[in-house]
Order: structure tokens, then C-alpha cells, then sequence
């Protein structure tokens, strides 16, 4: 059998949307104006469709807004409604065949969509046997053809979009015009932002604040299980479960638009953190079938590398540790400006190589790819960057779902990649008969609760990191230990907090640290200590008592109530109960993340660009 290149054929919450309802002038130039303010939130693509006397007008194609917009003389475009969408492709080559608007069959329906259709596949084979055509690889062309079929049965337009959405599995934003009502905009949401907003000239929808608040600071969050009918005098909301009206008052912003961008939030760092529980909830909709893909590869390979640098690495060392655990399956991660020089004179037609890039573009994980090819080696990846060098020369590859991320401190990459890890190992594990269907289920189940876990250790956390940032932020050195995958989560936290306070930082193995770490312990040194219940509980109790009998200040990461650690500990950020020790890593990271952004705070750097780093390392 002979395979491509495949991903996943979704799409993420971090798009742009504009839309708007005017009583006069060009809707086309507060649209174009609207994506220009979403830009921060990424985008390969770009898309507008105006209703202009009766008729549905469509222009896009991929590249930057500017160009774009120029080369198709998008502000030309007349019209009082229409809507634009900036598109981050998580499938297919960015073009202009897949950037948003998409139409349905007769030409009369335009639609955008941020989010993921879990089940796009099964509805767009129901559509193929009833004659419909499709144009994308995308998830999102289904609905406006759903749409079309829907109004075959003499419903009205509303009611047409009403049942459509109430087939829908997984997350969106939906923003529709058409042709059949020229001077309405339907928009709907479910888990993906959108927000209305209403002035003395129109009526604006928007995925996030800043593309409407040069227009008006009045505003009206749409809620889960939403539908909105926009028009120029205002809107109206219904529940899509019943089409009951919903009465909800607007609300006034009084961000400025630097902090509109930020969603209210001081640095983006702090505002990627804040949005992990909702890329986990994206990275838990990735399609089977190309899970099943990867994992057939990993399957029939005598050897398994990881590889790849920084964060993305230590992503691959806790998924070491889940391979072996779940799916016993034997991996060798290692880091990709060592991987030459370590495996290159043995790797061969028989490798494996799993290469992990949020960029798809970094040099040494590039290199080493390359080198691994040469030697006919399988190279796969995991990426977050859809038309990525990682993508094209990947036998095939994952989208891991996470979004722009526009900090440079990796922070939901981290959390999204281990989260892809633990799927395939689930998969890989049911393949090869290694666990009961009991527990499989089980570990199921554990996965589908970590964005929730992940979301209260937000809630829980907040006030007691910034505490706790209040007592260390004179520190002078920082010692993070964990023992099994925890010693992945302790690397991690150790180079949050080395990026953006730099304050010298050590991470080891716990049962390491009496092999040279322990040296440098003395009164008021703080160890930092990860420690989730699981097999290597008792024994990181014996390595917190040797750091405590040598005057450590000890910091406890660990389950609310464990009595053993907090007894031991100094100061302790307890978590919610009944993660399993191999999923710890995604929740058990954030309390570092947030403590590494307060202590740089406090310490009046910037952690949205520490000194000397960049997002993508793309030199030798």
C-alpha cells in the first residue's frame, strides 16, 4: 500500500471573523479593516463575501491581507452586507481552493467557520450519495451544502441553519450570508469565540473584540448553543436546541485596543496559557483514521526516534515514557542538533522517526530529518504549522490544534503535543492488544477529562501562584525536580522559567540529584517538585527529605490533600484530583507556566520577548 501525506482535516479556533450590517457606506472597508485588527491571531489566507443588490459576490486567495486585497481589489467591493475571514490552514496546502468563504451548491450560500467538525466525514459521504459536489479538503465547506439540503425540505432559512447546527459534532463559529436573505447575517457558536456588537450605523459580529471596537464599544458575547440573525436595526438570539429567544443586555468595553488584542489579558503569554483548555479540547479532535495512519508506522518500525528541540522535545521525553507505559512500545528521544551525531550512523530503511515542530520550520530538526531520509529512514511529524517545510517531507504528519501561538515561551504547544502523544499511544496500544478494552476506556475517559483538569488548575491556581511569585521573585537559583515522566514536566518548567526571568535554573531526574545537584543545596535554595500520584509517589518523598534535611525551601506540585507532600513541603500549589501520573505533564505544567510569568512580571521584564530568543529557530 502506498501512502501521502496526510493530516488532519480540521479546522481551529484561532481564525478571524468580521461581519457587518450597515445602514450606509462600504461594508467592505470596515470588513477588510476588521481583519487587518485579527491579524495578531495568525492567518495564511484571507476571504470576503458581500451581498451587493440582491447578489452573493466572493473573492479570496492565500497570502498576507495587504496583498490580498490589492491583487484582488477586494475594497471595490460594494455592498452594506458581507463578512471576511483570515483563515490558519490545519489541513491541506493554504491556497485558495481551501481559504473561507465556502459556498454551497447553487452558489447562494456563503459561509466561514473557526472550529473543528468532528463528524465532517460521515456528513459529507451522506451528501456525495445525494449528488453533491465539493470543491476543498475541508471540514467546513459540509455545513453550507447541509444547508442547501436542508432547505429541500420547504423549511425556512433560519429553520434550514437550526437543524444543520444541531447535527453538528465538535466546535465552531459560524458566520452565513446569503443571497436568499440579503440583508440579514446568521452567526452560531459552539466552544469557538464569536461576539456581536451593535452601534448608531450597523451591527457587527467578530471572533474576538478588537476588529469592531473602532466601531463600538458595546458588545454581546454569543454563548455556547447559540444563534444570532443580525440585521441593521440589531439582533436576535435563540438556543439551537429549541429556537426559544434568549434576552441578554450588552456589555461595554473599556479595554484599550492594544489589550482588546490580548482579550483583556496584560501579555499573550499569559492569555495562551489561559487558552490551553481550549486547544486540549481541539487536540482531542483529530480524525481516526489518520491517527490509525501514524500509528501503523510506529507499529512496523524496529526502532522509534523522537526528535525534535526546546519544548517540542521535552514533549517527545514525556512521550517516551507514555509509549512504554501504554502501548509498549520502546522510543529513544533525543535532541535534534545531537540527532546526527548520536543515531545517524544507525538509523536506516527500519526507522522510525516521530519529528515534533510547532514551527515545521526549525534548522536543527530539519536537519536531522533530512539526514534520516537519506538513509531511507520513515520520517513523520507533528506540527502546528499547516505548508511547514516539516509537513512537505513528512511521510505523514498531525496538525497538533493548538493555534497561533504568538508568545515566545511555548506554552499550549507543549501541552497540545503531549496530548497528540497520549492519542497515539492509546491507539498503538489498542492495535497491539496491550491493554484491556476496560482500560482502554478508562485511559479514554482520562483524556477527555484533561481539558477540564487543565481549566481548574487555571481557576484553583491563579492567586496562589501570584503569591508565591511574590515570595521567590528575589531568587537567585531554582532547582525543579520530578521523578518518571514528571522529570519531562520538571525540564519543562525549568526552561520557562530560564526564558523569560532568567534566573539560572536547574532540572533533573529526582533520583539524579544526589548525582551533583545536591552540591548546591543549602539554606533557602528553592526546589521546585513535581509530584502526582502514581508508582513514583513514594519515592519522591525520599528526595524531598534529602533537599529538606539540607535546608531546601521546598515547593510542592501535587494532588489537593496529599497529606505525605504537604506535610514535607514549604510552600505547595495543590491540584485537582485523580490525574493519572501518565497525563500529568498537561496539567502539571501550567502552575510553572503561570509562576514563570509572574516572577518575569514582577521583575518588570517582558515575557512576550525574552532577550536573544525567537519563536522559530530557523539558523544553524
Amino acid at each position: 500500500m502506498e501512502y501521502t501525506s496526510l493530516i488532519i482535516q480540521c479546522e481551529v479556533t484561532m481564525c478571524g471573523i468580521f461581519g457587518t450590517v450597515l445602514k450606509q457606506g462600504k461594508a467592505v472597508e470596515l470588513i477588510t479593516d476588521g481583519l487587518k485588527r485579527l491579524e495578531y491571531r495568525g492567518y495564511d489566507s484571507i476571504g470576503v463575501a458581500m451581498i451587493d443588490n440582491g447578489e452573493l459576490h466572493l473573492r479570496k486567495d492565500m497570502g498576507k491581507l495587504e496583498e490580498v486585497i490589492e491583487n484582488l481589489n477586494i475594497n471595490e467591493m460594494n455592498g452594506l452586507v458581507g463578512m471576511g475571514h483570515t483563515r490558519w490552514a490545519t489541513h491541506g496546502a493554504p491556497n485558495m481552493i481551501n481559504a473561507h468563504p465556502h459556498l454551497d451548491g447553487s452558489g447562494q450560500i456563503a459561509l466561514v467557520h473557526n472550529g473543528v467538525i468532528e463528524n465532517f466525514m460521515e456528513l459529507k459521504d451522506e451528501l456525495i450519495e445525494k449528488d453533491h459536489n465539493f470543491v476543498s479538503r475541508t471540514d467546513t465547506e459540509v455545513i453550507p451544502h447541509l444547508i442547501q439540503e436542508e432547505m429541500k425540505a420547504d423549511v425556512g432559512l433560519k429553520d434550514a441553519i437550526l437543524r444543520v447546527l444541531r447535527r453538528l459534532k465538535g466546535s465552531y463559529a459560524i458566520v452565513v450570508v446569503t443571497s436568499l436573505e440579503p440583508d440579514k447575517i446568521y452567526c452560531a457558536r459552539h466552544e469557538s469565540p464569536l461576539v456581536l456588537g451593535v452601534s448608531g450605523e450597523g451591527t457587527y459580529c467578530a471572533s474576538d473584540v478588537p476588529a469592531m471596537l473602532p466601531y463600538t464599544n458595546k458588545v454581546n458575547y454569543l454563548r455556547n448553543g447559540e444563534l444570532a440573525v443580525l440585521d441593521v436595526d440589531g439582533y436576535q438570539i435563540m438556543k439551537i436546541s429549541d429556537g426559544s429567544y434568549v434576552e441578554r443586555g450588552l456589555e461595554e468595553i473599556t479595554w484599550s485596543l492594544e489589550m482588546a488584542e490580548k482579550q483583556g489579558y496584560q501579555h499573550y503569554m499569559l492569555k495562551e496559557i489561559t487558552e490551553q483548555p481550549t486547544s486540549l479540547r481541539d487536540g482531542l479532535r483529530l480524525q481516526e483514521q489518520y491517527i490509525d495512519l501514524i500509528t501503523q508506522f510506529l507499529d512496523r518500525g524496529k526502532e522509534v526516534l523522537l526528535t525534535a528541540a526546546g519544548t517540542s522535545y521535552h514533549s517527545c521525553l514525556a512521550a517516551s515514557y507514555i509509549f512504554s507505559k501504554i502501548a509498549r512500545l520502546t522510543t529513544y528521544p533525543v535532541v535534534s542538533s545531537e540527532f546526527i551525531e548520536r543515531y545517524g550512523s544507525t538509523v536506516g530503511i527500519d526507522s522510525i522517526v516521530l519529528t515534533v515542530s510547532q514551527s515545521g520550520e526549525t534548522y536543527d530538526t530539519l536537519k536531522a530529518i533530512d539526514h534520516a531520509r537519506m538513509k531511507a529512514a520513515t520520517v513523520l511529524g507533528i506540527t502546528n504549522t499547516v505548508g511547514s517545510t516539516l509537513t512537505r517531507v513528512s511521510r505523514a504528519y498531525i496538525v497538533q490544534q493548538s493555534g497561533p501561538e504568538i508568545g515566545v515561551a511555548a506554552t499550549k504547544t507543549f501541552t497540545s503535543q503531549v496530548l497528540v502523544f497520549a492519542q497515539l499511544a492509546m491507539r498503538l496500544a489498542k492495535m497491539r492488544g496491550k491493554l484491556s478494552q476496560d482500560e482502554l476506556d478508562e485511559f479514554d475517559e482520562n483524556l477527555h477529562r484533561v481539558p477540564d483538569m487543565v481549566e481548574e488548575a487555571l481557576a484553583r491556581n491563579d492567586d496562589r501562584i501570584k503569591e508565591l511569585a511574590e515570595k521567590l521573585k528575589d531568587d537567585k537559583l531554582f532547582l525543579f525536580l520530578g521523578r518518571g515522566i514528571s522529570a519531562a514536566t520538571a525540564l519543562e518548567g525549568r526552561l520557562k522559567v530560564l526564558e523569560i526571568t532568567y534566573v539560572p535554573s536547574l532540572a533533573y531526574p529526582a533520583g539524579e540529584s544526589k548525582h551533583g545537584p545536591i552540591s548546591i543545596v543549602e539554606d533557602g535554595v528553592a526546589c521546585i517538585f513535581i509530584c502526582p500520584r502514581g508508582d513514583t509517589h513514594s519515592h519522591i518523598i525520599g528526595s524531598i527529605m534529602e533537599m529538606k534535611a539540607r535546608g531546601a525551601k521546598i515547593i510542592s506540585i501535587c494532588e489537593e490533600g496529599d497529606n505525605d507532600i504537604i506535610r514535607l513541603s514549604d510552600e505547595v500549589i495543590e491540584m485537582p484530583i485523580g490525574i493519572p501520573e501518565t497525563l500529568s505533564p498537561i496539567p502539571y505544567i501550567v502552575p510553572l507556566q503561570l509562576l514563570s510569568y509572574r516572577l518575569a512580571v514582577m521583575k518588570g521584564l517582558d515575557p512576550d520577548m525574552p532577550r536573544n530568543l525567537a519563536k522559530s529557530v530557523t539558523v544553524p
